[in-house]
């Protein structure tokens, strides 16, 4: 599968640039991890922190996505732009934590605090790496 097979099934969509879009979408990244950083990771809170530091990848991919012109309704989607953009590394990486936190809110999987844990490192550096080079 390509990113363009996205584009031409709808699950991705041409969008004409909006500013303050791609801006709420940082801050409110931002103000996410703010939160998530000042959580610990334990046997309640584990599945919670997976998915919200998730979400922040998730949402710094869209406003990278709306910068280059597309409106992504897939998360699957972002794994196949980061391959476009030269990353697959990046791509592959992505493509295990969405799977990870679907099997966690869509099939009842539980995960480990010491699973977290280290998932949560991989997620924050490549949300730095994401900032690094695609948000400047």
């Amino acid at each position: 599968m390509r990113f363009k097979d996205f584009v031409s099934s709808g699950k991705v969509r041409k969008a004409k640039l909006d500013v303050s879009l791609v801006k709420a979408l940082l801050a409110t990244a931002e103000k996410d991890l703010v939160f998530l950083e000042s959580l610990d990771v334990t046997e309640f809170s584990a599945r919670k922190i997976m998915s919200g530091y998730y979400d922040v990848l998730r949402s710094l991919l869209e406003a990278i996505a709306h910068n280059d012109g597309y409106k992504v309704y897939s998360h699957e989607a972002f794994t196949y732009f980061l391959i476009e953009k030269g990353n697959d590394v990046m791509a592959k990486k992505f493509d295990r934590f969405r799977k990870i936190r679907n099997g966690i809110n869509y099939y009842g999987e539980d995960i480990s605090v010491e699973e977290v844990r280290e998932l949560v490192l991989k997620m924050k550096r490549m949300i730095q790496d994401l900032k690094k080079n695609y948000l400047k």
